[in-house]
């Protein structure tokens, strides 16, 4: 088994790139020729709150991202929601009305149960408790009637480490690392590490992907995001910590919680979810200084036309107070303002 230690998932993908590139087997595949490891691989995040990945090769969505995390917190499964941002979502539906794999549905109430506040009720009366585990595979559904969208993460093991803050395990059947592992599952389960340590009353502490077939698709790897391992060739490591805006200090990981507790945080959390920023009354900074701006921006991208779009998302980008999704958010839309310019 291989190990990937990084600080975060920017700094995790080039040096993935790096790994694959030294260790990965050419098969074929149901979707398409893929590059495979030819042993499971594991990624420490160090800091798996700082949520962003800036490269502009790898040019991550920041609304994708955020509102998909938010969504699964949410415990919903319904398409509309996350096509909204995400539209291939709309490939994985097999009624066009729901995901079938969707993980906040399955978190929180699939099994007849909210595996999440379980979990942290658990953990708060019994902090050495190791049989913490979260599920998402479900055999009656999985094995049986599989659908489109098969969950790929398949249980979570949380525990209390030794210094008593609380450390996260997400086991992976099949990770594509371009999609999958240094795409959406780092930030998600990143964002579901702190919905869990807030609720447990614990610290965030490390995270774990342990991914059995680990992965990367011709068809995802162009030239640009595959130029991108060389900033993690040694002995050059310090060209990748100099290109990491979380290690230059340039940005700081925004907390998703401040004072308030997590029942206030899922009270403001299902009004965004129902009325975002028409909604007046949030408590939680996250949703008043973040989530909020952040859709009114996407917003008004996709409201608008012709310069007017750009002008538009990026003065309401600028009222993001996270210092990390607000450089996220306007190297998106700078990409796309000089691809609409050239054009």
């Amino acid at each position: 088994m291989h190990l990937i230690n990084v600080r975060n998932v920017h700094e995790a993908l080039p040096v993935a790139l790096n790994l694959l590139h030294s260790i990965g087997v050419r098969r074929e595949s149901r979707a398409g020729d893929v590059i495979l490891s030819p042993e499971p691989v594991t990624t420490l995040f160090q800091k798996p709150d700082e949520l962003c990945c800036f490269w502009p090769e790898r040019d991550v969505n920041p609304f994708g991202t955020l509102f998909e995390g938010l969504w699964m917190l949410a415990g919903h499964d319904d398409v509309d929601y996350v096509a909204r941002f995400i539209p291939r979502m709309r490939d994985f539906s097999d009624d066009g009305v729901t995901l079938h794999g969707a993980y906040g549905r399955r978190w929180r109430s699939n099994f007849g149960l909210d595996q999440l506040q379980e979990i942290a009720r658990n953990l708060k009366a019994s902090p050495d408790c190791r049989r913490q585990l979260l599920t998402m595979w479900d055999p009656t559904l999985d094995l049986v009637e599989p659908g489109k969208d098969v969950p790929c993460n398949t249980i979570v093991h949380f525990q209390v480490n030794v210094y008593g803050y609380l450390d996260m395990t997400v086991f992976n059947r099949s990770n594509d690392i371009i999609w999958g592992a240094y795409g959406a599952d780092a930030p998600h389960f990143g964002m579901l590490l702190q919905y869990v340590a807030k609720a447990a009353g614990r610290e965030v502490g490390r995270y774990w992907q342990v991914s059995d077939n680990w992965h990367a698709y011709d068809a995802t790897l162009t030239d640009e995001v595959k130029g991108l391992r060389q900033w993690a060739r040694n002995p050059q490591y310090e060209r990748l910590i100099a290109h990491s805006p979380y290690e230059s200090g340039e940005v700081k990981a925004y907390p998703m919680f401040g004072s308030e507790g997590v029942e206030q945080w899922d009270a403001d959390l299902r009004m965004f979810m129902d009325e975002e920023d028409r909604a007046m009354g949030y408590k939680s900074p996250f949703f008043k200084k973040v989530a909020v701006p952040m859709i009114q921006a996407h917003n008004e991208f996709k409201q608008n036309d012709g310069e007017q779009k750009y002008i538009e998302a990026a003065r309401a980008i600028k009222n993001i107070r996270a210092d990390d999704w607000r450089v996220m958010c306007e190297g998106w839309i700078q990409r796309r303002w000089e691809k609409f310019i050239a054009a």
